[in-house]
């Protein structure tokens, strides 16, 4: 056995399914060794969407998304996917295959000092120097990624440490790591803390973030919150913890949020903050949740409470952990005239769009397409208006909403409903993206024909970069600088190339059957939907 034997050992100890990925000599014995195993490879056209696609697969299974490729351009290239996986707590294994371990440090042909420059970007990175170390490197990757606040760890391995011997291969049972201690259960007179303030309450809210959904505490919070009477709102990266039509949710605040949420963030007097950072997307005036309330900040990563707004009651640990725990905790509290308020809120500050008739209008299509959905269907947004449209207007029941929020990467979407479709193969996955982001991943459709990946791809088509031409429209009074998509390609022309069927909607008419004729079938597809340019969210 030699190093990448033991490494491709190692991922079947871990019940890894699928790598995705991009050759290069300084990978090739990883790639080589995996040819005899069961797991899948999944060959990408760009290294950054290697990252994307196994983000989807964690977020699918919750368990780390395996990416591999090679060193230098190889390495740099996929950074972008690990930020983002970084910045939103997604637990990846980046596996990087690097440069003799003797010419390190010579500027040798695809040498990338790659530790170095994700340093910022993952909870942990390896440059592995004895194969003999692989095991235990890959076992304790594994679970720094999974556990605490979930992230990327990059794995570097010279091609030389690949190719040596292993006498003996081992794979750990356990890990202890001196220095690496999360808390997971929540401390017992804080719980109490929480739980007096409840019971004092009058208008009581949970602010639900991507936390929740990273620790599948959603049962748990949803059993809390009714049968305490207690209403949420979530941040962008927690839509879907409670179903959209469900009574006690309220919306997703923030700068793109809804009115009512963000109002009723300002006039609780409790405010639960749980799994989120409380970073300006969500809070942009975090002294805003701390006037006149209790803020109690659940999070299990201790460095994120009190790092934007000084919670009066700090709780370090799990979420699914602290709200089972809630459960066994009694308390009286009645909030019905705090909801008759909110549904007042609700009823009447909803968003008032006047959309172009000879256009399709993206907020009603995408509740539309989210009312043909499956019930569980996964629902993945790229950045720009797109996502804005679709946090607003998207419809979650029993499914998911994927979309990448503290990086706001252009392109993940495609990628990311890769990674979900192999992950959850019984499953409805539709990406929706603009044409700006379309276009940073487009040649993904090559990958999605090649393994028989069966997304649904929706592009607004709009001719601009649609956020930044908003922007501008606003800030520099129609001024408009590098956001002029013209050149792009005839996306039904683009289709058939791939051989992908292809529709087009140009307006709201007939708009019903054209989205069953997309979803009818479980095959990849490509939909335009033609929008106003000048379109606002």
């Amino acid at each position: 056995m030699n190093g990448a034997d033991a490494i491709i050992k190692c991922l079947e100890a871990e019940g890894v399914a699928t790598v995705f990925g991009y050759p290069g000599v300084a990978i090739c014995p990883f790639y080589n060794s995996i040819l005899e195993s069961e797991i899948q490879t999944v060959l990408i056209r760009t290294e950054q969407n290697a990252a994307h696609a196994a983000s989807g697969v964690a977020r699918m299974t919750g368990k780390p998304g395996v990416c591999a490729v090679t060193s230098g351009p190889g390495a740099t290239n996929v950074i972008t996917g690990i930020a983002t996986a970084f910045a939103d707590s997604i637990p990846l294994i980046c596996i990087t295959g690097q440069v003799n371990s003797e010419l390190l440090g010579s500027d040798v042909f695809q040498e990338a000092d790659i530790t170095g420059a994700v340093e910022s970007f993952v909870k942990y990175s390896y440059l592995v120097r004895n194969a003999e170390d692989i095991p235990r490197i890959f076992k304790e990757a594994f679970y720094i990624a999974n556990t605490g606040r979930k992230g990327p760890v990059l794995i570097d391995v010279p091609i030389d440490v690949q190719n040596a011997a292993v006498s003996r291969f081992r794979y750990p049972e356990e890990v202890s790591l001196r220095t690496y201690k999360p808390t997971v259960k929540g401390h017992a007179v804080q719980i109490k803390k929480v739980i007096r303030e409840f019971s004092k309450a009058k208008r009581p809210l949970i602010c639900a973030g991507g936390g929740v959904l990273l620790s599948e505490a959603q049962d748990e919070l949803q059993t809390f919150a009714e049968e305490h009477g207690v209403p949420v709102v979530t941040t962008m990266m927690g839509k879907g913890v409670l179903p959209s039509d469900h009574p006690l949710y309220y919306g997703m605040v923030g700068n793109n949020g809804e009115a009512y949420a963000n109002r009723a963030m300002n006039e609780c007097d409790l405010l639960l903050m749980v799994g989120a950072r409380v970073a300006d997307r969500a809070v942009n005036q975090p002294d805003l949740i701390t006037r006149d309330k209790v803020l109690v900040h659940i999070d299990v990563d201790p460095a994120e409470i009190g790092k934007n707004a000084g919670p009066t009651i700090p709780l370090v640990g799990d979420a699914k952990h602290i709200f089972e725990d809630f459960e066994k905790e009694e308390f009286s509290c009645n909030f019905s005239e705090w909801l008759e308020t909110l549904n007042g809120y609700r009823d009447t500050m909803k968003r008032k769009r006047n959309p172009n008739p000879a256009y399709v209008d993206p907020a009603e299509f995408i509740a539309r397409l989210t009312d043909h959905m499956q019930e569980d269907g996964v629902y993945v947004a790229d950045v720009g208006q797109n996502q804005i449209w679709s946090c607003a207007y998207a419809k979650v029941r029993r499914g998911r909403f994927l979309t990448s929020g503290g990086m706001g990467t252009m392109g993940y979407s495609i990628p990311a409903a890769m990674g979900a479709k192999v992950a959850a193969p019984d499953r409805q996955v539709v990406a929706v993206c603009g044409d700006g982001s379309f276009q940073m991943s487009m040649m993904e459709l090559a990958t999605l024909c090649q393994h028989h990946i069966p997304v649904k791809i929706v592009v607004l088509k709009n001719n601009y970069l649609g956020m930044v031409r908003q922007y501008q429209h606003f800030t520099y009074q129609d001024h408009y600088s590098v956001v002029d998509l013209s050149g792009s390609p005839d996306l039904e022309k683009l289709a058939s190339a791939y051989g992908i069927p292809f529709l087009r909607l140009s307006n709201m008419e007939g708009c019903d059957e054209i989205i069953e004729a997309f979803l009818q079938e479980d095959t990849t597809m490509l939909l335009e939907c033609i929008i106003d340019p000048m379109d606002l969210v």
